[in-house]
């Protein structure tokens, strides 16, 4: 397969979950984002047009937390677990008790499932 054919896949999988999906200012969407190396993840009101809390295996929290324990990357699943805590607690710091879960045409598995798991235990219910 090819990186186009693979990509075009990808985004024809992402445009069909986001068709169902919208997120509000009492349920934000929970959008995630994994590359090769990092994992993002964000709270968004579509409504508004806000990112209401974002966390990311870029910042320095992440690092500062990381470098406490094992060596956890973005690359795998201990960083994504990390970083859904640190959206969680951010989460919660804004209020937000619930949220929908776009999982952005990525498959519910490894890292993507690891950072929803950490973001349920903080309280957030989606």
């Amino acid at each position: 397969m090819s990186q186009n054919s693979k990509r075009e896949a990808w985004l024809s999988r992402k445009k069909r979950v986001r068709r169902k999906i919208r997120g509000t200012s009492d349920r934000p969407r929970l959008a995630v984002y994994r590359s090769g190396k990092h994992i993002y993840a964000q709270l968004i009101d579509d409504i508004q047009g806000l990112t209401l809390a974002a966390a990311s295996s870029c910042e320095k929290d992440f690092a500062a937390q990381s470098k406490s324990g094992e060596s956890t990357r973005g690359s795998n699943i201990q960083g994504a677990s990390l970083v859904g805590k640190l959206l969680g607690e951010r989460a919660k710091t804004r209020g937000v008790e619930q949220a929908v879960f776009d999982r952005n045409g990525f498959l519910y598995h490894g890292r993507v499932r690891a950072l929803a798991d950490a973001v349920r235990e903080t309280g957030v219910k989606f």
